[in-house]
């Protein structure tokens, strides 16, 4: 499998994750400061502890993608490892921040690091369990899984969109999306899901299953390629 990543993204935007999580701390300390000191000054200490909370948001979800090690996509490559050399993967290089294309098709990878149990049911993703901290997490918006559904179909608007224009829109293939959970502290039950859902050690079996199928041609895949960055 070849890997091609905007290394440069991935550099900046770690760095911008460690100095956002130094500056919660910093606006964190002073917000508490006031609390105990000056009590006059009281909603200058909200303020700036709700500014600490949402840089600390802020630095925890770019040091996830970007500046913990292994990395988000390196954990990625990792569970790819293995694939056949017609496999691209596409890490910041396009609107889908994670793109795998080869003989299994076009695939939009959608990571989330949530431990506990996911459950689809009634057209709704829900989040439980994990224990207290993760449960005190989601409470803030940290650790919930949001909407897929809406993350999702922007993803692919997004590469459909770059797609047209670099290739004849008649060219374009079927754009694929799976859920990939990098925890193995996770259960999943989302049989009816739209979108396939699982872990990260089962999607290489379910990319090579899925290149067995023969979902996209040889000529069709060699022309989304040379439409993408090399």
């Amino acid at each position: 499998m070849k890997i091609i990543k905007n290394e440069k993204r991935i550099k900046l935007n770690g760095q911008i994750g460690q100095w956002t999580s130094l500056a919660a701390l910093v606006v964190l300390g002073l917000g508490m400061y006031i609390s105990f000191t000056r009590t006059d000054l009281f909603i200058y200490s909200i303020a700036a502890l709700l500014l600490g909370f949402t840089l600390t948001q802020i630095g925890m979800y770019l040091g996830n993608r970007y500046g913990r090690s292994p990395r988000l996509d390196e954990r990625i490559d990792a569970g790819l490892k293995g694939l056949q050399n017609e496999f691209v993967m596409y890490h910041y290089m396009t609107p889908a921040s994670h793109l795998l294309v080869g003989p299994a098709g076009v695939w939009i990878l959608m990571p989330y690091h949530q431990r506990g149990q996911v459950t689809y049911k009634k057209n709704r993703w829900r989040m439980s369990g994990g224990g207290f901290l993760q449960s005190y997490m989601r409470i803030f918006g940290q650790e919930n899984i949001g909407r897929p559904d809406i993350e999702i179909e922007s993803e692919i608007n997004a590469l459909k969109k770059y797609l047209t224009g670099q290739m004849d829109e008649s060219g374009v293939p079927e754009i694929n999306t799976l859920m990939v959970f990098t925890s193995d502290d996770i259960q999943i039950d989302a049989e009816d899901a739209p979108v396939p859902a699982m872990k990260l050690k089962e999607i290489k079996e379910f990319f090579r299953k899925k290149a067995k199928e023969k979902p996209i041609g040889q000529m069709q895949l060699a022309a989304v390629k040379a439409a993408l960055p090399d």
